[in-house]
């Protein structure tokens, strides 16, 4: 025989798994006696709710108060599925909106334990509508600045999972458990079960992460300390450059098919690759001593491209002690190819949000994901970093399909409404608008091994109808170095 499933936790079991000896306090709504058999006159309604009471010893499905996880006093909510499913009804409702209503006045994240399985059918439209009471109290709560957190367990579904799941800031799931707005009884026969799951909501970028129950605790914690609330938090500080590996300090980068520029003779050879008075130009970042600047357009592009140079995965592993990814664009796909999430500094544990490139075309799901963060960040007080790092976005028709121009303008868009200190390194390939779109203006600075181009010197030269064996002096007329990006004022310093 099969081992039987485990037990599903109760409400209270889940409120414990994150406060442990700390303890609870809840909280009461002031009581609003339903009439008989419910607002519909359902028979049999009131048996039900007494039956599910004399089983779980709560009254209604939802149970909240405050409590401390990991040190961080918070607003906790926490459904009982054992109570009519963990269905929301009128009081259901009362409960959800005394919650949100209680973190709002304490100035309090919020962190929802959930298992639902939507509406309760046996109040109809009364019911239903609790889902706007409850995302009228989640829009105030998201106004005021405090942070919601939503752990979704087994099952979380329906208007549950579409409010109070869905709708938080961050998203974490338990493994396996059920997760989606269509309920196991109303979805097509031949659905594939596993887009209904943690794992599957994972995979389409609507979760932010799957966590085991015995991690739980741990990980919510380091998400309370990144979250905040926060104030007058200081920006982000610059990265420190890292070194490119077994490359020579001074060697002619731009030398060799990997380059993509300067195929003509002797390009990013001699007195100019990275030597004689072109090197150490512009000011270092933190005032040490500046590694050895490209001497040419064409070496700068080579620098870019190097594969030895160190990628966004490893400035930000320097950077943070702790990272807490977010995970997808919330429409329903991913970027591998971008990076976002909240880190803890090691100096401080001070928090910084970031949004980092890696080497890749941004899809338009990277520059959703994107402007997500930074809208969290902005919301929460948090600075953010962002690191460049692209040859530009993408440009197949896929791309176009999902929605590029619309993307890249609105992660723009991010950027420019933006009151917290946004600060940007370049640390590769600075292609176009792609990569532009994550700039922030007056406050980007740039690596020795770095480039930002109108364009790609290829295109350039494509456009310009030059052969391809000028591609590198025109890399050089786009004035595209390190030193050339400080000379016109689009960056603020060179980190050597």
């Amino acid at each position: 025989m099969p081992d039987a499933a485990p037990a599903r936790a109760t409400a209270r079991e889940a409120i414990a798994l994150l406060t442990g000896a700390t303890g609870f306090t809840e909280h009461r709504p002031p009581p609003r006696p339903l009439p008989p058999d419910g607002p519909l006159g359902w028979s049999g309604y009131d048996a039900a709710r007494e039956r599910a009471s004399a089983r779980t010893g709560e009254e209604e499905s939802v149970v909240y108060g405050t409590g401390v996880v990991g040190g961080r006093p918070c607003a906790l909510l926490s459904f009982e599925f054992g109570f009519l499913g963990g269905s929301l009804g009128r009081n259901t409702g009362d409960r959800l909106a005394a919650a949100y209503e209680l973190a709002l006045t304490r100035r309090l994240p919020l962190v929802a334990l959930v298992a639902t399985g939507g509406s309760r059918m046996q109040e109809g439209m009364v019911a239903l509508t609790q889902l706007q009471r409850v995302a009228a109290a989640s829009t105030r709560l998201r106004a005021a600045g405090l942070p919601q957190i939503a752990v979704v367990r087994d099952p979380t579904t329906g208007g549950g999972w579409a409010t109070v799941g869905a709708g938080a800031d961050v998203v974490l799931a338990l493994p396996g458990a059920q997760v989606g707005f269509a309920g196991s009884r109303v979805r097509p026969p031949d659905a594939d079960p596993y887009a209904y799951s943690a794992e599957g909501q994972f995979a389409a970028g609507q979760v932010d992460a799957v966590v085991p129950a015995d991690e739980l605790a741990a990980t919510v914690t380091q998400w309370l300390r990144a979250l905040g609330p926060h104030e007058d938090l200081p920006a982000a500080p610059v990265p420190r450059a890292l070194p490119t590996a077994g490359a020579e300090p001074t060697a002619g980068a731009g030398t060799g098919s990997a380059a993509g520029v300067g195929t003509e003779a002797g390009a990013g050879t001699g007195s100019a690759a990275g030597t004689g008075s072109a090197a150490g130009t512009g000011p270092a970042a933190g005032g040490g001593p500046l590694a050895p600047l490209p001497g040419t357009g064409r070496e700068a592009v080579a620098r870019a491209r190097d594969p030895r140079r160190p990628r966004a995965e490893a400035y930000l592993a320097d950077y943070f002690a702790v990272r807490l990814p977010l995970h997808g664009d919330r429409s329903g796909a991913l970027d591998p190819g971008l990076l976002c999430g909240l880190g803890l500094r090691a100096d401080g544990q001070q928090p910084v949000a970031y949004v980092a490139q890696c080497g890749t075309p941004t899809r338009p799901a990277g520059y959703r994901a994107a402007a997500r963060t930074i809208r969290l960040a902005d919301r929460l007080g948090v600075p953010v970093l962002t690191l460049v790092d692209t040859p530009g976005a993408a440009n197949d028709a896929e791309a176009e399909r999902a929605g590029a121009g619309a993307a890249i303008a609105d992660t723009f868009a991010a950027i420019a409404a933006a009151r917290v200190p946004v600060t940007t390194l370049v640390i590769g390939e600075g292609g176009s608008g792609g990569a532009l779109a994550l700039a922030a203006p007056e406050n980007t600075h740039v690596t020795v091994d770095s480039y930002f181009s109108v364009i790609a010197p290829e295109l350039a030269a494509a456009i310009l109808k030059r052969p391809p064996s000028e591609t590198g002096a025109t890399a050089d007329q786009l004035r595209l170095r390190p030193q050339d990006l400080v000379e016109l004022g689009f960056a603020r310093s060179i980190v050597g």
